[in-house]
């Protein structure tokens, strides 16, 4: 029986970290071939990270990246490695670097470029033309970079039809978001079935500012049956023997691939092979327990994103501690408890600032929580210091109503206090605004959205609760108290106040945020979905005339299929409206 020994390394890479990045590459070469792989592949732009933007602009971070790649190079006697790579050949290209021996033999160039959503890749690379494949050990393998699998007229088609690859190797860098795990596997099944071929997908992990990689590689066989699967949000070294002759088995019972392959190869060149091993002699190899993991549960695979992308980006970007806003609200709850499973409770501050407006219940549930969770918690009221600028303003504000101005002072404050202790102890501010506030403009620039990094950024209210009660089960003991589920949701800035006065009851709003910001969904188009029309006029109203501020904002976990910053972009000065909303 042909087999062939597939190792794929899903690791945590750091744009930029060129040395960092390179040396990991070598650690897990190392392991790789301690566990007698004949072939190892590691994520797209592994080397310089991903996506390092308009570093690529630099002459100099392309010509330091390939200078790195010769250090992976070195490391692979005795295997063949497929890492990624920036590539510069009178152009830049996403390449990935076929190194077979301690010796380069090819860099393959992506040749679909993703420019959506979040991608932008046409900004820096020129497409690639050609699909070369490799032959290990007598086993036709060919590789593709992420975007390339998505298309089922893309190279793998080419490999199979006009070069036999018996094994797609896809590195990527193919970041999170809900809903996508279940998504990705279709696609991967379905052209493992049409191309009668095994992939083997080798998944980034980490985060990189607002984007999250999941990881959870896998190698699915002709059938589109799952052989391994890698853990979500780990490093993790998966292995699988490959059983080559169950893919040609799989052809002859295909008379559709002779039909196709005959009709490709009247109309295109053979594909150009690169002979890097024959068979080797039958050598016995230490048993494989191939580990699959099973998906996990929707609302523990999205917090565990949070957690992956708070602990990211405070490690990376060179802070120990966070501090954050306690409210006794579910929103800070759920802010707090994701930082301390990602970072540790040593490394988490709290800071209650209660005013003459906040409650008794606020200020016990504070405590109880940082007491569950066992985070320091400071209090520093604000009731005097709101007093002061009410005074200094009496002359001006005189004969006017009270209204938000007021409300926004002590949120300014607040935002001011926590600016403050992060100044002087270099702690992170993490700020605690859910994506529904963010829509509508529910929430006060230069107040409660001053910080550094927005954790809930893209989490609806609605999700912040699901979340919250997720992960409430996971301990015998609850940690986040109940009456903050029950409580109506209030900023508490003046007597009596809840979201409500101001915005509809949020499993009205989410499901209109959702149809407007996410899916873009016209006026017209939602009332006929049964929302009511006051309601959704009213909604996109907010939405719309708080552009100014969500760009103002600090960026956040990207979590959902469209999130704002990256995903949506709309201008600021705008004058555009729909048609019905006066």
């Amino acid at each position: 029986m042909r087999t062939l020994r597939i190792a794929l390394a899903q690791i945590n890479c750091t744009v930029g970290d060129l040395e960092g990045n390179t040396d990991k590459i070598c650690e897990y070469i190392e392991k790789a071939k301690a566990m007698e792989a004949d072939l190892v592949a590691f994520p797209e732009m592994a080397i310089p990270g991903y996506p390092p933007e308009d570093l690529l602009l630099k002459p100099q971070f392309a010509q330091d990246n390939l200078q790195a790649l010769q250090s992976v190079i070195k490391q692979t006697k005795g295997i063949t490695a497929v890492v990624g790579v920036v590539d510069r050949q009178g152009d830049t290209y996403n390449g990935a670097a076929l190194i077979h021996e301690g010796e380069l033999v090819t860099i393959y160039h992506k040749i679909h470029l993703p420019n959506y959503g979040v991608f932008d890749e046409n900004r820096y690379f020129q497409a690639g033309i050609e699909c070369p494949v490799l032959v290990v050990r007598d086993v036709v393998v060919g590789v593709n970079i992420c975007e390339d699998l998505w298309h089922p007229e893309g190279p793998a088609l080419t490999q199979t039809l006009g070069g036999d690859a018996e094994v797609i190797v896809s590195i990527n860098a193919s970041p999170y978001h809900r809903g996508k795990t279940k998504f990705r596997e279709q696609m991967l099944s379905t052209r493992a079935r049409d191309n009668s071929v095994i992939v083997a997908y080798a998944n980034m992990i980490g985060g990189q500012d607002e984007l999250i990689f999941d990881g959870q590689s896998i190698i699915v066989d002709p059938n589109g049956i799952v052989l391994a699967r890698a853990q979500p949000f780990e490093e993790e070294l998966i292995l699988a023997d490959l059983n080559i002759d169950g893919v040609s088995r799989a052809r002859l019972h295909d008379p559709r691939r002779r039909q196709n392959k005959l009709a490709f190869m009247a109309q295109k060149p053979p594909v150009r092979r690169y002979l890097l091993s024959h068979r080797a002699e039958a050598t016995k190899k230490r048993p494989l327990h191939p580990r699959s993991h099973e998906p996990i549960h929707p609302l523990g695979e999205i917090y565990r994103a949070l957690t992956l992308g708070v602990k990211d980006y405070v490690s990376k970007n060179g802070f120990s501690k966070v501090v954050i806003g306690i409210s006794g609200g579910i929103d800070s709850a759920l802010t707090a408890l994701v930082a301390c499973d990602a970072l540790g409770k040593e490394n988490v501050v709290g800071v209650f600032m209660p005013s003459q407006y906040t409650s008794n219940a606020s200020d016990e549930d504070s405590h109880l929580l940082a007491k569950a969770m066992g985070i320091k918690l400071l209090v520093v009221p604000i009731k005097e210091v709101f007093q002061t600028y009410l005074k200094m303003f009496a002359k001006e504000f005189k004969g006017r109503a009270v209204d938000t101005t007021e409300e926004n002072l002590q949120a300014r404050i607040r935002g001011n206090i926590l600016m403050s202790l992060s100044n002087k102890f270099g702690w992170l501010v993490l700020t605690t605004g859910n994506k529904s506030e963010l829509s509508v403009g529910y929430a006060t620039l230069y107040g409660d959205m001053a910080g550094g990094f927005a954790v809930i950024k893209d989490v609806p209210k609605t999700l912040v609760y699901e979340l919250a009660n997720h992960r409430n089960g996971q301990d015998k003991k609850a940690i986040i108290p109940q009456r903050i589920f029950k409580r109506p949701p209030s900023a508490e800035l003046k007597p009596g106040q809840t979201d409500q006065d101001t915005l509809p009851p949020y499993p009205v709003l989410d499901p209109i945020v959702l149809a407007y910001v996410e899916e873009d969904v016209g006026y017209e188009e939602m009332l006929s979905m049964g929302f009511d029309r006051k309601t959704v006029e009213k909604v996109i109203r907010m939405v719309d005339a708080s552009e100014y501020k969500r760009r103002q904002a600090p960026i956040g976990i990207k979590i959902t299929s469209r999130a704002f910053g990256k995903d949506r972009r709309l201008p600021v000065t705008n004058h555009y409206k729909e048609p019905q909303i006066k």
